[in-house]
């Protein structure tokens, strides 16, 4: 890689943005590469606004703020909304159940009926967010293994490993 990749990951409280933002950067650093993640939310516990802004480069990292992102996790329709317009010539993956694409955007679009396919398949939702983490590592497998996402998902995810290795398969086979 020879140049900074810059990941923007966003929907409300409960979804997994930060948790996928954690298994990113620490999937940068098993991979040899810098990293940095920036979190913030709403005052609310659950339900409010969340985002996670993860840069991933083969040198330092000068600004840790994502601002034309190359990968763009739209997992709400808010989210959406609000950051659609900083995806200049990126990706925006987005889940059809909860965002309604603008066709006027120039933005390639992925979209991923995520929640759908982790309740028929894994019988929760919960495993959403780590399908679209499936479908982002794939995309992105030119800078990221998919054995130290792998790895980094089951560092930072203790409870239901089985499903989300599931999870993370389904994803990567979407892509």
């Amino acid at each position: 890689m020879s140049e900074r990749k810059e990941i923007l990951i966003s929907g409300f409280g409960g979804q997994g943005v930060v948790r996928l933002g954690q298994i990113l950067s620490l999937a940068s650093v098993y991979q040899g590469t810098y990293a940095t993640m920036l979190i913030s939310h709403g005052t609310e516990t659950r339900g409010g606004y969340v985002r996670s802004q993860v840069v991933i480069s083969d040198a330092p990292v000068d600004s840790p703020i994502v601002e034309n992102p190359d990968y763009f996790c739209a997992l709400s329709k808010a989210a959406y909304n609000r950051f659609n317009n900083l995806v200049k010539n990126g990706t925006i993956i987005y889940d059809p159940g909860y965002v309604e694409r603008d066709n006027n955007l120039t933005a390639k679009h992925i979209s991923v009926n995520a929640r759908e396919i982790a309740a028929n398949e894994l019988g929760k939702e919960i495993f959403a967010n780590i399908i679209v983490l499936g479908v982002l590592g794939n995309l992105m497998s030119d800078i990221l293994d998919k054995k130290n996402i792998f790895k980094a998902m089951l560092e930072r995810i203790s409870r239901f490993q089985e499903e989300n290795k599931k999870a993370l398969e389904i994803g990567y086979d979407l892509a």
